[in-house]
């Protein structure tokens, strides 16, 4: 099975904040690490640390015979690399940095890409464990400001990978994996920063099934959404990956994403922030200051590779960053010449006042009141808004010709504000209901 068209996905989700702007240890957001897919030895988790031992996920298969599942367990370990300067008679002292043989050198936490295989038939189960030893390098520099080193130092890691599959019935399986952190740990107490050295960091599932077909759980057919609604995924989130609409491959993030994720095709390369335009950090990243730019290359080899690519961009590249147009539509031969494209007087087919769209068989337009069903796509506060009535102000037409409802809600005692400068919810017709007319 090949991965190749998930990892791209996969290494986004691995890397993301591994190093942000500035790219110096030394700024704030830089001190605070591996937010994301960190599985803490269960030891210290169980004693009251901050983190999780384990993650698990469900999915579900389309299969009506044998089939089997394989899958890659992704993760970072942590290596902490060490400068040190001597202070005579044999003796080191750590520092943050140290210039040494006409380069600087400072301390940093490095993430090493580690990789575990898995695999079961979908009717059996499985279980993987895997060990990962530790190590010490030592590596002497030299330089004006006298001699130094660089210690980097790994520690073990041991985990255990379960895979089961439940069949549902003659069409349908389900397929459990746990993954959890068993490194052996001896120090309850320890600060966060300690306990990362024997954790799993933006651990990941890459899975990829023969003899059948993943289900999408953000999306299932009718006939088996009461077995996705069913799936429980802890700290987990299962999406389809590669080009729709195979279901082959499934990526289980500990990011929130949805079906068929792209890196979009004008971003160079990566900036460990998927949350940031490309532009905007592109340009703030050539503002830096020579002495800066030093100091974020002799961070890590990662934040030299970004310097070195924004510095090297040709004009061309960087206007691509700038937008881009997905798709075209005809506008209507009665458009106005003197409305700007994103207004709606520029084309007269469409006019949210007036417009209306048919809802379970009943026209739903300005004035109009649905109750919100919020879909599992949609934004995480929207889970307060579920079964609430709300008042439909206008019906509007996405540039993909799709249809969108905002709504402010009826209960709200900022509703008339809200209306009088324009501040709505939007939802698509699929996640409201009617509910009659307003009063």
């Amino acid at each position: 099975m090949s991965f190749e068209r998930a990892r791209k996905i996969a290494d986004a989700v691995l890397y993301e904040g591994y190093i942000l702007y500035p790219y110096r240890p030394s700024a704030p957001k830089n001190q605070v690490r591996w937010q994301f897919g960190v599985l803490a030895p269960r030891a210290w988790c169980e004693s009251g640390g901050c983190e999780n031992a384990w993650s698990q996920t469900e999915c579900l298969v389309e299969a009506s015979g044998a089939g089997r599942l394989s899958g890659k367990m992704r993760f970072l370990q942590l290596q902490r690399r060490t400068v040190e300067e001597a202070t005579g008679a044999s003796g080191f002292r750590p520092v943050a940095s140290l210039d040494a043989g006409g380069r600087l050198w400072t301390t940093w936490d490095e993430g090493l890409e580690r990789e575990v295989e898995l695999g079961a038939d979908l009717d059996g189960e499985s279980t993987v464990r895997f060990e990962l030893a530790g190590g010490r390098e030592v590596e002497a520099i030299s330089g004006p400001d006298g001699p130094g080193r660089v210690v980097r130092e790994l520690w073990p890691l041991a985990g255990a990978i379960q895979v089961a599959g439940e069949r549902l019935d003659d069409r349908l399986v389900k397929v459990r994996i746990r993954v959890e952190n068993v490194t052996p740990w001896d120090v309850p107490g320890a600060p966060r920063d300690q306990a990362l050295r024997g954790s799993f960091a933006g651990a990941h599932l890459m899975l990829a099934v023969e003899g059948g077909q993943f289900m999408s759980l953000l999306d299932p057919p009718e006939w088996a959404a009461a077995a996705a609604k069913a799936c429980q995924n802890v700290r987990t989130w299962p999406v389809l990956v590669g080009p729709s609409p195979q279901r082959d491959v499934l990526l289980s993030s500990p990011i929130i994403l949805y079906d068929y994720p792209e890196v979009a095709r004008e971003s160079p390369g990566d900036l460990y922030d998927a949350t940031e335009i490309d532009e905007i950090l592109t340009l703030r990243t050539l503002t830096l200051t020579d002495e800066e730019k030093r100091e974020a290359r002799a961070t890590d080899a990662r934040a030299a590779a970004i310097l070195d690519r924004v510095e090297q961009m040709p004009p061309e590249m960087l206007d691509r960053l700038h937008g881009a147009v997905r798709s075209l539509r005809q506008a209507s031969p009665e458009s106005s010449n003197n409305a700007p494209w994103w207004d709606p007087g520029a084309d007269a087919s469409v006019s949210p006042e007036t417009d209306s769209v048919e809802i379970q068989g009943v026209a739903v337009a300005k004035g109009s009141v649905v109750r919100l069903h919020p879909g599992r796509h949609a934004d995480a506060q929207d889970m307060f808004l579920e079964g609430r009535l709300a008042v439909v102000q206008a019906v509007y037409l996405d540039v993909e010709d799709k249809r969108y409802l905002a709504v402010t809600p009826q209960d709200d005692p900022a509703a008339d504000l809200h209306e009088w400068y324009g501040r709505y919810l939007y939802f698509s017709p699929e996640e409201v209901e009617p509910a009659g007319k307003a009063p």
